[in-house]
């Protein structure tokens, strides 16, 4: 390779059009998270698990536990509800 040329990723533009892919808009994964565990949103992540594009959306319930509710972001089906350890 010449001392100009630049190393491209080659899955760069897929990997850009992947992230924009999802179907359900942050707001409504809150939605569908706070009627299984309702609470205080914390936060909101993306992340990728087992391939599928994924919101993890961070809930403290009224009595103080904290819940990470996993939600696919193409379809808003939530996946998994996990209570988070301190």
């Amino acid at each position: 390779m010449e001392d100009d040329q630049i190393m491209i990723c080659p899955f760069c533009n897929l990997w850009d059009g992947y992230w924009r892919q999802y179907r359900i808009n942050t707001e409504t994964a809150i939605q569908n998270a706070l009627q299984r565990v309702p609470g205080q949103v914390l936060r909101v992540e993306m992340d990728v698990e087992d391939g599928l594009l994924v919101y993890e959306i961070h809930i403290r319930t009224t009595n103080g536990m904290v819940y990470e509710v996993t939600i696919d972001a193409n379809t808003g089906e939530i996946l998994e509800v996990d209570r988070q350890d301190d």
